[in-house]
């Protein structure tokens, strides 16, 4: 089944606990002990997020981690590509499976082949869509509507 690594999960977290310090260098240790993640891990993670510039990192004991961009304009998308590159769903959309002779035996009759693709692309679209500051909004669900006078007015 199509998973996030839990490199990319832990991204996520430390961005997201990024979002509401607005600019505040937060350490990997503050992350690692608020969320209960391998530190050493968390810092792997937290270093390939600078390197891919969706985060500042700062030495020192005022030092950490903080987001270069509003959280309204970096994706889910973005961390997945900078963590572990583009989602596939078959062994045929690799770039070893091209490299290593190109397209696999059942090709052009491949009857999965193209549905993965749509399906892969739509998860992909929603990804590049998703940002880090939706991900913190509260979510409010509407419900029961038929129980709503029509002539009210909401201000």
């Amino acid at each position: 089944m199509l998973q996030l690594t839990k490199r990319t999960e832990y991204g996520l977290i430390a961005l997201v606990h990024m979002v509401d310090r607005r600019g505040d260098f937060v350490s990997a240790r503050e992350i690692s002990e608020t969320y209960q993640v391998p530190r050493r891990l968390l810092a792997e993670v937290l270093k390939d997020l600078a390197k891919h510039a969706l985060v500042d990192s700062q030495r020192g004991a005022t030092g950490g981690y903080c987001l270069v961009r509003p959280a309204e304009e970096i994706t889910v998308g973005e961390v997945v590509a900078a963590l572990e590159g583009a989602p596939k769903l078959a062994g045929c959309e690799t770039l070893e499976a091209s490299r290593a002779g190109g397209e696999c035996d059942l090709e052009p009759s491949c009857p999965i082949r193209s549905p993965l693709q749509r399906i892969r692309e739509g998860i992909w679209r929603q990804m590049q869509r998703t940002t880090l500051r939706s991900l913190v909004e509260p979510v409010f669900h509407i419900t029961n509507l038929k129980h709503v006078d029509p002539e009210s007015t909401l201000i």
